[in-house]
């Protein structure tokens, strides 16, 4: 099995949730990072960064006691193409990379494991599908992507670029695969 990195994004402002920043949010008793960041350990695949940016002295506190790498985005505020560019930076030696929303608490280590499980050396990226909606977190082999990586801008991901590929592995997983916070009553819904 190959060395993974992984990824957690939290450097968004969350402005949908309102004033109070959503990484911080608890669903049962935790903050919404933290629980992101805890599957992404436990899913023992290798070293996890943290890319934090518009609430980062608040999202590092939050993660306490947690063994992890932490990146400072300073242009989190262009989008998310810059926090995903420097959590994969962050992580040069390690290829493919799980990359993890921080506002998906219902992902766990075996959504990560299935992920990692699931890919191959010819695939460009493995995604998990529910009711044939792709969704989070990815595996992204950046050897294969570098080239469309670098194109990426603004506040988007790579779904948009890896809907164009045809070496993009569906793993089918349940619905915590498409379950993520925006909003004070999305988490309400979680609960």
């Amino acid at each position: 099995m190959p060395d993974f990195g992984l990824v957690v994004l939290a450097a968004g402002r969350g402005t949908r949730f309102g004033p109070a920043p959503k990484l911080l949010a608890c669903l049962d008793g935790e903050p919404l990072v933290r629980r992101a960041a805890q599957a992404a350990l436990a899913s023992r695949l290798g070293p996890v960064a943290v890319v934090l940016g518009a609430h980062a002295p608040a999202v590092r506190a939050a993660l306490d006691g947690l063994a992890l790498t932490f990146i400072e985005n300073p242009a989190h505020a262009e989008g998310l193409s810059t926090s995903l560019r420097a959590g994969l930076a962050a992580l040069p030696e390690r290829d493919p990379v799980l990359v993890l929303l921080g506002d998906m608490p219902r992902v766990e280590a075996r959504h990560l494991r299935a992920l990692a499980d699931a890919y191959s050396e010819g695939d460009a990226a493995v995604v998990p599908v529910h009711a044939g909606q792709r969704g989070n977190p990815v595996l992204l082999d950046r050897r294969r992507l570098a080239a469309d990586l670098a194109t990426l801008g603004g506040d988007r991901g790579a779904g948009r670029l890896l809907a164009r590929r045809s070496d993009v592995r569906e793993v089918p997983l349940d619905a915590a695969v498409l379950a993520d916070v925006d909003t004070p009553a999305a988490l309400a819904s979680l609960a």
